[in-house]
């Protein structure tokens, strides 16, 4: 049996910069790899399924990890079943890519054990298939992101620890792209821009989920007490960085839904994953 952890991210800014003919939004962001785990283990099964258990509230066909598994097959050169189990201590729907770094961490360690032999660009790309943010725990490392999230620069952040707040509610990634006061034509920027003044760089889906989703409002405004609140990506949870002033204990116990006091990492533990 194989057990590997499977990391969360911060957004810690979110612009949309324009929207392309097929549809699709440009944007800019900053991937930050937190020490939040989704721990997946991986055994040997009877026959050639895939069996996925501990998230029976998804469809197999549409579990992120089962396509993954599926996108692989054709390049596997021992296409053997597998035992899949996940012990999820992400949120769903929260904006912290719990889905996406299942789904990378599939085919970071089937690429090996189905002796697959693909790159980290062709495993990045595949994941691609998948959805947008794939690829940067595919690559497990800190990036710029540009495109439609998948067009990344890799960067050096500092070490932080950071408040993260989950509120009771599923933000609607479609309802929040649909509305029409949604910021679409925000300006280009660079990362030394943002390394002058983060302060400058928001999430330009707050306002709306702000106002859709009270709870997000109410966990938004109890941070915004101690130290800047922010959004990860479409939500529904909300972040602050700790500094010095900050009695941790106090802010965690006494929020309004569940929290979590996280590290950020340099590099996804996946990057060390041998068979």
């Amino acid at each position: 049996m194989i057990r590997v952890p499977s990391p969360a991210k911060l957004n810690l800014f979110l612009h949309i910069t324009g929207r392309r003919q097929d549809g699709y939004h440009e944007l800019q962001s900053i991937f930050q790899l937190i020490d939040l785990y989704d721990w997946l283990e991986f055994s040997p099964a009877d026959s050639a399924a895939i069996r996925i258990n501990g998230l029976s509230s998804v469809d197999l066909e549409q579990n992120l990890i089962y396509r993954a598994a599926q996108l692989l097959r054709p390049f596997a050169q021992k296409p053997t079943g597998l035992n899949i189990r996940i012990e999820k201590n992400i949120p769903m729907g929260a904006g912290l890519g719990g889905g996406s770094s299942n789904a990378a961490t599939a085919l970071i360690v089937l690429n090996q054990l189905w002796q697959c032999s693909l790159s980290i660009e062709q495993l990045a790309g595949l994941g691609l298939k998948l959805g947008a943010d794939v690829p940067i725990f595919v690559h497990g490392r800190n990036a710029w992101a540009e495109g439609i999230g998948e067009q990344l620069t890799f960067i050096d952040l500092d070490q932080k620890q950071y408040i993260v707040l989950k509120p009771d509610c599923f933000i609607s990634t479609q309802l929040l792209f649909s509305q029409k006061t949604l910021t679409r034509n925000e300006k280009s920027s660079k990362f030394c821009a943002y390394q002058q003044t983060p302060s400058d760089f928001r999430n330009n889906f707050e306002p709306l989920a702000r106002s859709l989703y009270p709870e997000v409002d109410e966990a938004m405004r109890y941070l915004d007490q101690f130290s800047t609140a922010k959004l990860t990506g479409t939500g529904a949870c909300v972040f602050t960085e700790v500094t010095e002033e900050m009695n941790v204990n106090d802010i965690l116990n006494n929020a309004p839904c569940k929290s979590y006091l996280v590290n950020s990492l340099q590099e996804s533990p996946l990057l060390q994953f041998k068979v």
